[in-house]
């Protein structure tokens, strides 16, 4: 099992960790403030309860939105397809 699973730090992939801390420090940086920290650390917790069942929940997200865009008639069919 270890070879299937994702890197994984402080319960969540790796890519998901450095996405919410980038952004997490860059919201710091503009509102100078410790609140922002806040949201940061509740995404994360809600992350690490998906990768607790779904090791790639995360991954399986960002590629979902990477390459399935809305397609034209969305509205019509309630479904995406994959563009080639």
């Amino acid at each position: 099992m270890a070879l299937t699973r994702p890197q994984m730090f402080a319960g969540v992939t790796y890519s998901f960790f450095v996405i919410n801390a980038v952004l997490a420090a860059e919201l710091f940086l503009i509102f100078k403030s410790l609140w922002v920290l806040a949201p940061a650390l509740i995404l994360h917790g809600l992350a690490a309860l998906y990768c607790l069942k779904e090791p790639r929940i995360i991954d399986i997200w960002l590629t979902r939105s990477r390459h399935c865009g809305r397609v034209r008639n969305y509205s019509l069919w309630r479904c995406n397809s994959y563009r080639p």
